[in-house]
């Protein structure tokens, strides 16, 4: 779901409701919370962290998605949610295009506010930033990543290189650091591609998204970066200039 939240009491700060899976880099929620001055309550749900398709549609599925929404929603502080936000990419983009619509349109409904996932907020920066070609570094097996680059064409966006690290677990992925995660979008990149994308909300990111634009010259868009910003939008909320997270919070009003 696409519509922003209603307007909210002027006295409470925008809330946006995380759903995010197991444990690695969910640390990046409450740090971006506390510097744009916004709420973002955390749901973990859980299930088996491979990065492989059968266990990835088995963490997307509804009922699980659907149940943990109820629990954020049960114990947020009175006046609720203004948006619900499932950090996980390759779970969503697992299911394919309208999958991916079917996703947040039953989180929606499961919470009573606007919802999307990672994939969405993805094609959402890359439309604000008016990037239509893209290099992938994704941290995914080669299948995997794959399927990411069939929903990035399905929305209109080309990708002009697909990079695959081939790590088969979340927990993995987690511990790796800065210097690392620089690595495998420098090694990604092409001067064709637009802008850079780092896929999965696992990765400590936040804090080299300047660093890589430098370098690299063109906007990085990062999972849990993107997942912040669009939910914010959704909520219904002008998103505040954070400096230092790239082009996409250099959008802000």
């Amino acid at each position: 779901m696409n519509t922003p939240s209603a307007a909210r009491p002027p006295t409470r700060p925008p809330t946006v409701g995380i759903i995010y899976p197991d444990h690695a880099a969910e640390d990046e929620y409450p740090t971006a919370a506390e510097r744009l001055g916004v709420h973002l309550p955390l749901e973990h749900v859980y299930g088996t962290d491979l990065h492989a398709v059968p266990e990835l549609l088995e963490l997307g599925a509804p009922d699980r998605l659907a149940a943990g929404a109820r629990r954020l929603v049960a114990r947020v502080t009175p006046g609720g949610l203004d948006a619900l936000m499932w950090a996980c990419t390759s779970a969503s983009f697992v299911y394919g295009h309208e999958g991916v619509r079917r996703q947040a349109e039953q989180l929606a409904a499961a919470a009573g506010v606007p919802a999307a996932s990672t994939s969405q907020a993805f094609v959402a920066a890359l439309a604000a930033l008016g990037i239509e070609r893209v290099a992938v570094a994704a941290s995914y097996p080669a299948e995997v990543a794959q399927l990411f680059a069939d929903f990035l064409l399905a929305s209109g966006v080309r990708v002009e290189a697909l990079g695959s690290a081939g790590i088969t677990t979340a927990a993995q992925v987690g511990t790796l650091t800065a210097e690392q995660v620089m690595d495998l979008a420098v090694r990604a990149d092409r001067d064709s591609a637009g802008g850079v994308l780092i896929p999965d909300t696992a990765l400590h990111t936040l804090g080299v998204v300047e660093g890589l634009e430098g370098r690299l010259g063109k906007p990085v868009l990062t999972a849990n970066q993107v997942t912040i910003w669009h939910g914010l939008r959704l909520a219904g909320t002008a998103v505040t200039a954070a400096p230092g997270w790239g082009a996409l919070f250099a959008q802000a009003p």
